[in-house]
């Protein structure tokens, strides 16, 4: 049981022991209760810029890989990168090193499920279906792909309170904006959308998106339990690293491919800085917004960053069209509608 959350409902699945946290509406005077009602006006506005952080280093780490000529090296590389900033800023603060030392302690005393410590997988597994599927599906029908798969998560996530935020029901407007986002990035991304390699092939990035629906939760739940995103952010970082450099070293190992050199542009290392701050932002906002919410406004940030990048500098292989443009708009309509914008607010 998680001491810190409110009592709820216990799930067992396996020999593992789950508290989904019930909805703080059952009790309006609670601190969690209080918070949701009155979530911050920049709390939607923030996740959009995280979206857009998040499409700032997809090219940079594009890029990266292409001057490597190693995908999975300069995921290891923007992984760890992020990994040396977080355990800097962990060590240099007091308040941090006794919270990560908490947090380690709980999860060893088995007073946080240990899946809660995993978040990092889902960057991990979004990186590997993006490395192994891209360049048979296209960019295109992966972020559909990904998009759906993290949207019907966020809904169930949000439904059965595996979140920070408690059960969340499903209502109108979030089912109406949950279609909507999907129909928008469809859209969005019409003019790239081919499909010729198998079909199965889909269910990768569609794995993808329900691994980065599921890591919002749970950095969210981590960062609830040790009163600050930072610590859910370092373990999403030591997972992610961990993975990504054992599949790097073993693609290495196989192929006998690896990088020879590696490129002097020092833009090209801050994927990880980025990284950082979108992982902290997401564990931070999850409670407040919703898992479903954050991943709505997440992907519109995304989606308007890709367009305002292929703009301001466009890639070699880069096609603006006017559905693009679009689409991208209407996703910022559908995260709104997901968040009940203009809606009165709850008493």
């Amino acid at each position: 049981m998680i001491d810190s959350f409110a009592s709820g409902t216990c799930r067992v699945y396996g020999s593992l022991e789950w508290t989904a946290v019930t909805s703080p509406h059952s009790d309006p005077t609670s601190p969690l209760a209080r918070s949701l009602e009155r979530a911050p006006r920049w709390a939607l506005p923030a996740a959009v810029g995280g979206g857009l952080l998040s499409a700032v280093q997809s090219r940079i780490n594009a890029r990266l890989a292409s001057d490597i000529g190693d995908g999975f090296t300069a995921s290891a590389i923007s992984f760890g990168t992020g990994l040396v900033i977080v355990v800097v800023i962990v060590l240099a603060r007091a308040d941090l090193r006794a919270r990560a030392a908490r947090f380690g302690s709980d999860l060893r005393r088995g007073a946080l499920p240990w899946p809660l410590a995993l978040g990092g997988l889902g960057g991990s597994i979004f990186v590997l279906g993006q490395t192994f599927t891209v360049a048979l599906i296209g960019v295109a029908l992966f972020i559909v792909c990904v998009v759906a798969g993290q949207t019907v998560t966020g809904l169930v996530v949000d439904r059965s309170g595996l979140g920070p935020g408690g059960v969340r029901p499903l209502t109108v407007p979030r089912l109406v904006g949950a279609a909507l986002m999907v129909v928008s990035v469809v859209i969005a991304m019409s003019a790239g959308v081919h499909l010729t390699a198998p079909w199965f092939l889909l269910a990768l990035p569609i794995v993808a998106g329900v691994a980065m629906g599921l890591q919002q939760a749970v950095n969210g739940r981590v960062s609830q339990h040790t009163g600050h995103s930072m610590i859910a952010t370092l373990g999403n970082f030591v997972v992610g690293t961990t993975v990504l450099v054992l599949v790097a070293l073993g693609h290495a190992l196989l192929t006998g491919n690896g990088p020879t050199s590696l490129p002097l542009n020092p833009v090209l290392y801050l994927g990880g800085a980025i990284g950082v701050l979108y992982i902290a932002l997401g564990a931070k906002l999850a409670a407040p917004l919703g898992v479903l919410t954050l991943a709505m406004a997440t992907i519109a940030g995304q989606i308007i960053g890709s367009v305002l990048l292929d703009v301001v500098a466009p890639s070699a292989d880069a096609q603006l069209h006017l559905l693009t443009i679009l689409g991208a708009l209407l996703t910022l309509i559908a995260a709104g509608v997901t968040a009940g914008v203009g809606l009165p607010r709850r008493r």
